[in-house]
């Protein structure tokens, strides 16, 4: 019985995360999973579970950091320090948004973005990390309020990657060509049926 109690103690501790939300003295919110310092303002402790619900939704809180101080990353193929950036992202539990730079324009996006084309960058908010550097993007993403620990619910799933600068939407033009092709195809593929259901010995200008 004591073995069986202590299994059930040990399990519940392993599904839930005890956290510690508070903010420093410029108002910033953090989320640790150590005590928050002496000089902390409106400390709180969050019990969060560990997943295992299907709930896609972020917590409140983190919901309300990501619409605060949103992270959006810039990479390119063929990048490691592209792929070790994400998976710090993802092993951390940060909600972001991916922005992919292939082209010219999608450069000239990251650019405006103030990176000098180094990849990958990462904004978080209004700060900017040029090039990955593990301990320079843990104390960014840190100072921003994001926690330390992943606090992401199970079956979270980040926006899939999207070019830094979109295409532009098609031209009248381009619209119309389309639809006659479409069209073209069309009556191609019912004159094809049509002659495949006439029968062989049909008389002339036979219809259905």
């Amino acid at each position: 019985m004591k073995r069986a109690a202590l299994l059930l103690l040990l399990t519940a501790s392993a599904a839930h995360a005890q956290m510690y939300k508070w903010k420093d003295e410029k108002g910033v919110t953090h989320f640790t999973d150590t005590p928050p310092p002496a000089t902390a303002k409106k400390a709180e402790v969050k019990h969060y579970g560990s997943g295992g619900t299907g709930n896609v939704e972020l917590p409140p809180e983190l919901a309300e950091i990501a619409r605060a101080r949103p992270v959006l990353l810039y990479t390119t193929a063929n990048c490691a320090p592209c792929d070790q950036a994400r998976q710090l992202l993802l092993t951390r539990g940060i909600p972001y948004r991916e922005k992919t730079v292939t082209s010219a324009d999608d450069q000239e996006a990251l650019r405006k973005a103030g990176s000098n084309g180094e990849l990958p960058t990462l904004l978080v908010g209004s700060a900017r990390q040029v090039g990955f550097e593990p301990g320079t993007w843990d104390a960014a993403l840190t100072d921003a309020g994001y926690p330390t620990v992943k606090l992401l619910p199970a079956g979270y799933t980040n926006p899939p990657p999207a070019p830094a600068a979109p295409p532009p939407p098609p031209s009248a033009a381009e619209v119309a060509r389309a639809k006659a092709e479409a069209d073209r195809a069309a009556a191609a593929a019912e004159k094809a049926r049509r002659e495949r259901e006439t029968p062989k010995n049909a008389p002339p200008n036979f219809r259905f």
